[in-house]
């Protein structure tokens, strides 16, 4: 109980929880602001395009009752297939999933602008000699040195048992 108590501690100090909630309180106003942007400004369009469609009225009635609409079915508690408000999630999803592909894309670029993120992804760097190795080497195969888990370097001594003494 102690450790997990001590764990949080930890977490709450270095594990940037600031900058966490921070990102939740705006990643709550963009979903906002992406559901206007489906509902307000792109689904309208389509919808007349598409003959005066409104998608949020979009439903199928499994209840064999004449129901209008979705408000309707929701107040006489009829089954409904609601897919044009499947619709406009759907979109809505996709439109949140494009930005914060965008986002991650810029924040990679400015954090190693020269770095492609695949290579990254399956190589790392000596920290001994900044050369590059694949990401599962354990040893270095330009400076020898082991490169544990961990991340420190550890450097084996060499075996020869000749001391050299100068004078």
């Amino acid at each position: 109980m102690f450790r997990l108590i001590k764990e949080f501690k930890q977490f709450a100090k270095y594990g940037n929880m600031v900058d966490m909630s921070i990102g939740m309180v705006i990643g709550a106003a963009f979903g906002k602001i992406i559901d206007s942007l489906v509902q307000d400004i792109i689904m309208p369009p389509i919808g007349f395009m598409l003959g005066d469609v409104n998608f949020t009225d979009l439903f199928i009635n499994l209840s064999g009752r004449p129901i209008e609409s979705v408000a309707e079915a929701e107040k006489f508690g009829a089954p409904t297939i609601n897919y044009g408000l499947f619709l406009n999630t759907l979109i809505r999803f996709i439109i949140i999933m494009f930005v914060v592909f965008l986002v991650v894309r810029q924040m990679n670029r400015i954090r190693s602008p020269k770095e492609d993120p695949i290579t990254s992804m399956t190589m790392k760097q000596c920290p001994r000699c900044y050369t590059d190795i694949p990401y599962r080497a354990e040893r270095c195969p330009h400076c020898t040195s082991y490169l544990p888990k961990t991340g420190k370097i550890v450097r084996k001594p060499k075996k020869s048992g000749i001391k050299y003494r100068i004078g």
